[in-house]
């Protein structure tokens, strides 16, 4: 395929409006072959502009390593893959891990803040993980994309980082040992408000899924507690008001390969991303 400047830039002027993040187009200068690479890349179909970008927030595999790392869960990131979309990490821009619990603050200096958002409006979506403790860049994460309605799922920990952005409050359950069983695949179910955005994936008003906390969520402003287990704690919260803003406190990046209630989990939310 050959196509002049003028020709590609018509292209990528087509594709405005196509993705939320088009401001990539404006600085776009094409020419000679690099021109037709470009415009063939993006008209073919199932190029880049028809896939859903979806971020998945890095969390910190050993904070007490001398070279700590930084890791995304294959189970999470391959569910995003399966569906249609396309995963990318998002890191957090400073040397510095800082854990926190239900307090967090900015503590990113003004390039570090600007490189994290940067990162974010790359993406069509923004998903958090599940892990141990938070990291207190996540929560910066997590208010930006409430303020700016940008399509969030928390899961397992990152409910704990969604309600938390918006200023809410955990706690520890007081029987771990039922709701932390790491190997099942299914532990006990859940019953679903018939008015939630999560209903209106699942289409039950109880299913049945895996369990691997020890904390629960205790206050939750801007959000509501749309499905509760037997113990009476939240295992989905989300926003009304937000196109997608859930957080899961089970896993279903575990199990939607053979479970289609947590497939359709995914599948929505890239839905909701593509649109």
């Amino acid at each position: 395929m050959k196509s002049t400047s003028k020709e590609a830039l018509q292209i990528l002027e087509n594709f405005k409006g196509s993705t939320q993040n088009d401001k990539w187009i404006d600085h776009c200068i094409c020419v000679g072959n690099t021109a037709g690479k470009i415009a063939k890349a993006l008209t073919k179909k199932g190029g880049i502009m028809s896939k859903v970008i979806i971020g998945i927030v890095s969390k910190h595999y050993n904070k007490d390593s001398i070279r700590p790392d930084m890791y995304i869960r294959d189970e999470i990131k391959q569910a995003v893959f399966d569906n249609g979309a396309i995963a990318i990490g998002i890191l957090l821009p400073k040397d510095e891990k800082l854990d926190v619990e239900d307090d967090w603050v900015n503590n990113l200096s003004q390039e570090e803040y600007n490189s994290l958002i940067t990162q974010i409006n790359l993406c069509d979506g923004i998903i958090f993980q599940g892990g141990g403790a938070c990291d207190n860049y996540e929560m910066i994460v997590a208010k930006y994309c409430y303020d700016h309605d940008i399509p969030t799922l928390g899961i397992c920990c990152g409910q704990n980082v969604i309600v938390r952005a918006l200023g809410g409050k955990t706690y520890e359950i007081s029987n771990p040992e039922k709701h932390n069983q790491i190997t099942e695949n299914y532990v006990h179910n859940i019953y679903i408000d018939s008015s939630s955005k999560f209903y209106n994936i699942v289409k039950r008003k109880e299913i049945k899924v895996n369990s691997r906390h020890k904390k629960t969520v205790e206050s939750l402003p801007f959000l509501e507690k749309v499905a509760i287990c037997e113990d009476g704690y939240a295992d989905v919260v989300e926003s009304k008001d937000k196109k997608f803003y859930m957080g899961v406190r089970f896993h279903p990046e575990s199990l939607y390969k053979i479970d289609e209630n947590m497939n359709n989990i995914f599948k929505y939310f890239i839905d909701i991303c593509n649109n």
